[in-house]
């Protein structure tokens, strides 16, 4: 996209005046100055940072930033362009996947970025999950989004499944979803059931129940503490194995007499 004439006519203005400090001109009112500077060969990465602080700053201006090749390609610059939140998205989403892990975890996690940013940052961190070193997984596991952990939930690393499981951002709904998986869960499944937390769970205890890897002696100890109505769900609704079935229904029996 080619500057407007008002535009250019501007950024000549910025570009030859002796007064045009960038450092001034960064805090300008005038969107056509903001984004003349935005585009100066000049701009610094510190410059260019403290522009991007300005969260009224035109969409204009992201733009120009996003072609200013001083300051476009440097991570910082890059990163600060995609979180902003007048970034137009065509800039915003290309640019996410030449961001590093870390980089898409901190995005995942920002409050102040919007949902679609977030989900696009989420999804590229798990299409390169398998490609991740078992270092940085362990990281993911404790400290990423709630999403990116629930997959690590499956990793074959103990060590990082564990770490996923005592993760901030988990949730319950994430627990049942991946014992509800099934495969993968050998495991996952006897760790939830050894969790104070998750085990406190109706939701979670249902899910274990319908998990061919919990142990049997937590198959007992939940179908006790279960009410009736949850235990009637899972012999409905959940795939069990017939040596657990017979037992749910042994029990549900019992109890309803």
């Amino acid at each position: 996209m080619s500057d407007s004439p008002p535009l250019r006519e501007t950024r000549q203005k910025v570009s030859l005046s002796a007064d045009a400090a960038l450092d001034r001109l960064i805090h300008n009112a005038d969107p056509d100055i903001l984004s003349a500077v935005a585009g100066d060969s000049r701009l610094t990465e510190d410059l260019a940072l403290a522009l991007l602080e300005r969260r009224d700053l035109p969409g204009e201006a992201l733009e120009q930033l996003h072609r200013n090749s001083s300051v476009a390609k440097l991570r910082k610059v890059r990163l600060a362009v995609i979180v902003h939140p007048r970034t137009p998205r065509h800039i915003s989403v290309p640019n996410i996947r030449h961001l590093y892990v870390f980089e898409l975890m901190q995005i995942a996690l920002t409050p102040s970025v919007a949902a679609d940013i977030k989900r696009v940052a989420e999804e590229t961190l798990l299409g390169r999950l398998a490609t991740v070193s078992p270092g940085e997984r362990f990281t993911l596991a404790k400290r990423s989004s709630g999403r990116v952990a629930a997959a690590l939930l499956l990793d074959n690393e103990e060590r990082i499944m564990q770490a996923a499981l005592l993760n901030p951002q988990m949730t319950e709904m994430w627990i049942v979803k991946a014992l509800k998986t099934g495969t993968g869960t050998e495991v996952l499944a006897p760790a939830v059931c050894r969790h104070t937390k998750w085990l406190h769970c109706i939701e979670v205890k249902a899910a274990l129940l319908g998990n061919p890897h919990t142990p049997f002696a937590f198959v007992v100890q939940i179908t006790a503490e279960l009410p009736l109505h949850a235990l009637k769900d899972v012999l409905r609704n959940a795939r069990l194995t017939p040596h657990v079935k017979r037992y749910l229904v042994g029990m549900l029996q019992k109890r309803s007499s």
